[in-house]
């Protein structure tokens, strides 16, 4: 077998070349992130193997650095392997007491756990194809949390220059009152309002939810509003909800995009009641291939949602928590999803009163219904089976 250790960086990668005999057949080597270093790295790899089916390359996860030679790997039929950091530096750690990282040192160091961990999973083109789905679940899951902040700037704008709004309609964050408060951003500035267009404004953007009494009551409210009148407040407010109507029309269009790709994988994790596309998209996307993991457990404890274990001689804690060490997007994708989950199935809604009738959390009690969410998904996944509710 032939051995290739790759550090991946910004511009150029540190390679290093060893067989199975522990001959070094090319030491630490560095190429440029180009087409021309990746032909070069792999005339290296053919120079030395005349089966590249008894090859093994190695490299870490380092996001968008590795995308392009791993898919160049991949093209050229090579077997590669993408090492987490954290194993890869605990691994390093475990060699020697010295403090020494070096690129040319993780590339030795990645060679050499590619030889000694015979568990290591090939990365396949189906994870690579999956990339998509992952950029897009997590570009949403970025672009919603920046319209949340988004919101709270919203909410702590409207205590500023109108405070009593809040108890006269049903939420801040509706079509009606973003209209109301990008025309009159302030107390000050409705109190002034005509009562008919105010009417108007209201009824037309909340589907006549609010009437002509309601715009009465929130003109005589900002009449003898305690509000600041603050026109550097009122401008910030009327952007911020621009923005997040901006917001609002980006993460629908992510979202079609991502139900695109579901409707056309159609994965078995879909049957669940209460999985929807987004969540279901996300769960997917972040673990990829199920078939890389063994059992459900070690897709737990990719996720972080494994608990933690300390034990030292005569001392054992009594209080494990979440590791919270994995992938946080997959942790919040399954928290998220088994909320709706106990909803819609009687199985998991009794599962997780039985938690909260034995005195834990209802967070606690949350996480010990995605770990039971999980082991179905893994099954549904890896068997291809629909999900069939218990009557």
């Amino acid at each position: 077998m032939i051995y290739i250790g790759i550090d991946v960086a910004k511009d150029k990668h540190d390679c290093f070349i060893i067989n199975s005999e522990g001959e070094v057949l090319y030491d630490v080597f560095t190429i440029q992130n180009d087409l021309d270093g990746f032909e070069s790295l792999y005339r290296k790899i053919k120079s030395v193997a005349r089966d590249l089916s008894k090859t093994k390359v190695g490299l870490e996860a380092t996001g968008h650095y590795s995308y392009n030679l791993l898919g160049f790997l991949l093209d050229k039929s090579l077997p590669t392997y993408v090492i987490n950091p954290l194993h890869t530096n605990l691994y390093r750690k475990s060699l020697t007491l010295r403090k020494t990282k070096t690129d040319k040192v993780d590339a030795r160091t990645i060679a050499s756990m590619l030889m000694s961990d015979v568990d290591l999973k090939p990365y396949s083109q189906t994870l690579y194809h999956n990339e998509e789905l992952k950029s897009l679940t997590r570009y949403r899951f970025d672009q919603v949390s920046v319209r949340s902040k988004l919101k709270q700037s919203v909410s702590r704008l409207i205590t500023i220059l109108f405070p009593e709004l809040e108890g006269l309609v049903s939420t801040l964050h509706g079509k009606a009152v973003y209209a109301l408060l990008t025309e009159f951003p302030g107390a000050s500035y409705i109190a002034n309002a005509n009562l008919t267009h105010l009417t108007c404004l209201l009824q037309k953007n909340s589907k006549s939810h609010y009437s002509k009494d309601t715009a009465e009551l929130i003109r005589n409210a900002a009449r003898r509003s305690i509000g600041s009148v603050m026109p550097a407040k009122s401008l910030e407010l009327k952007h911020t909800i621009n923005m997040i109507r901006m917001m609002d029309d980006e993460i629908t269009e992510i979202e079609a995009e991502i139900k695109k790709i579901m409707d056309k994988l159609n994965p078995p994790l879909l049957t669940i009641p209460g999985i929807g596309p987004k969540m279901g998209a996300m769960i997917l996307a972040e673990v990829g291939d199920f078939s890389a993991f063994s059992n459900a457990d070690k897709v737990l404890a990719y996720a972080g949602c494994s608990p933690t274990t300390y034990q030292s001689g005569q001392l054992t804690s009594a209080h494990a928590k979440m590791e919270k060490r994995g992938s946080k997007y997959l942790r919040y994708a399954l928290i998220n999803a088994v909320k709706k989950v106990c909803r819609w199935d009687k199985t998991f809604k009794d599962y997780f009163t039985k938690k909260k009738a034995e005195g834990k959390h209802p967070t606690s009690a949350a996480v010990h219904a995605a770990k039971k969410l999980m082991r179905l998904i893994y099954h549904l996944q890896i068997s291809g089976e629909t999900f069939i509710p218990v009557s």
